[in-house]
């Protein structure tokens, strides 16, 4: 009976000293990347009067997730294994252009689609191209995106434009790429900014 039992005591040792372990390697968990904060040098000429929404600009699969994206041919995206954005593609380029249309102070106040206050206009925008294509020592960042301020009495397109930003990285490692993304994501904010500050309100 002792005999038993001793047998019976180290077969249930055995089994809770396995009972954390696996045959299956735990995954590293994914390196989570974000654009750096922009430079905020464009400040508008004057404040307008009007409060600004700006939206969270519509993407289709796979530019609506948080993947960091390439495109080695023209038919085909790969994704960067163990790494992602710290939230989806659209709302990390809406809270850059936030950021920046606040800064410039070209508007008397600027809130975003989470904000359930009125707004007079509203930045709607479709991004249609946000990945990296490698040139061999280097990658190439591309963001397109398409925009419209609408104003939100009339429902009236007061401005549209179509904008493309290309900004080479110093290297292929998700470091120079991430590096190439912001400063391309700079670039791109900086441009809207400017084109929405200036835009004339036709049909106001």
């Amino acid at each position: 009976m002792n005999r038993r039992l001793a047998v019976f005591t180290l077969t249930a040792g055995l089994l809770a000293s396995l009972a954390g372990c696996t045959v299956f390697p735990n995954p590293e968990p994914p390196r989570v990347m974000d654009f750096s904060v922009p430079d905020p040098t464009f400040r508008a000429r004057e404040t307008r009067p009007y409060s600004f929404r700006v939206d969270t600009p519509y993407a289709s699969d796979p530019l609506n997730g948080n993947r960091i994206l390439a495109k080695p041919t023209p038919w085909e995206f790969q994704m960067y294994d163990g790494v992602r954005w710290r939230d989806t593609v659209p709302v990390i380029v809406r809270d850059l252009l936030l950021r920046t249309v606040r800064a410039s102070r070209g508007f008397e106040n600027v809130i975003s689609d989470t904000n359930p206050a009125d707004a007079d206009w509203t930045l709607i925008s479709e991004l249609s191209a946000f990945h990296s294509e490698n040139n061999g020592q280097t990658a190439n960042v591309v963001i397109e995106l398409h925009g419209q301020v609408v104003n939100n009495r009339s429902r009236a397109t007061l401005c549209s434009d179509s904008f493309r930003i290309e900004q080479q990285s110093n290297g292929t490692s998700i470091e120079s790429v991430v590096e190439a993304f912001s400063l391309a994501g700079e670039r791109l904010s900086k441009t809207i900014t400017q084109w929405a500050t200036k835009c004339n309100g036709a049909g106001d």
